[in-house]
C-alpha cells in the first residue's frame, strides 16, 4: 500500500467511526426520551425524572411553569400525579441533530391524559425543543421547553374546543 492508500483508508475509517457514533448517539436520546415518557406515565416519579437531567437544567412547560436546576424541577414532579392522574405521553417524529457532546431535539408529543379537576379525560399535545449534554459518556437533558398546540377534552375535541 502507498502512503496516499493508507491515508485515504484512515480517513474513511475515521468518517465511518464518527457516523456510526452519532447513530449510536441519536439513539441513545432516543432511549433518554422514551425513559422520562415511562417515568412520567408512572405516577411522574419525580426521582427518576429528576436523574434524566443534569444539575442545572431547566424544564418549561406553558401554564405548568418554569423550573430551573435538577431540585426545582424534582419538586415540580413531586406533585405533578396530582395534576394529571393518568397520561400516556407519546413522542414523535422525532428531530435530532448531534454535535460532538452537545444535541438538539425536537419532537411532537400527544398525550391522552386525565386531569385531577374535575377527572375529566383530555387530549393534549405539544412540541417539546429539548437540548442534551453527554455527561460521563451518558445523555442527559440540559434544556426542556415544551409548547402546547391544543389541550381539549376527550368529548369534544380538537376541532371544537382547541384550548379548554
Amino acid at each position: 500500500m502507498t502512503a496516499q492508500t493508507n491515508s485515504d483508508l484512515s480517513a474513511r475509517l475515521e468518517e465511518l467511526e464518527s457516523r456510526v457514533r452519532t447513530l449510536e448517539d441519536t439513539e441513545a436520546i432516543r432511549n433518554l426520551k422514551a425513559r422520562y415518557a415511562e417515568l412520567c406515565d408512572d405516577n411522574y416519579n419525580p426521582e427518576g425524572i429528576a436523574a434524566l437531567f443534569v444539575e442545572d437544567a431547566v424544564w418549561e412547560s406553558g401554564s405548568l411553569g418554569r423550573f430551573e436546576g435538577r431540585e426545582a424541577i424534582r419538586d415540580f414532579f413531586r406533585g405533578a400525579s396530582k395534576i394529571f392522574t393518568f397520561a400516556i405521553h407519546y413522542s414523535l417524529n422525532s428531530q435530532i441533530e448531534v454535535t460532538g457532546d452537545t444535541a438538539r431535539a425536537r419532537w411532537y408529543l400527544f398525550m391522552p391524559c386525565t386531569v385531577s379537576d374535575g377527572g375529566r379525560a383530555m387530549w393534549r399535545a405539544g412540541i417539546d425543543d429539548e437540548e442534551y449534554v453527554r455527561v460521563n459518556g451518558q445523555w442527559m437533558f440540559k434544556n426542556k421547553k415544551s409548547t402546547g398546540v391544543f389541550s381539549t377534552p376527550f368529548d369534544s375535541g380538537w376541532a371544537k374546543d382547541r384550548f379548554a
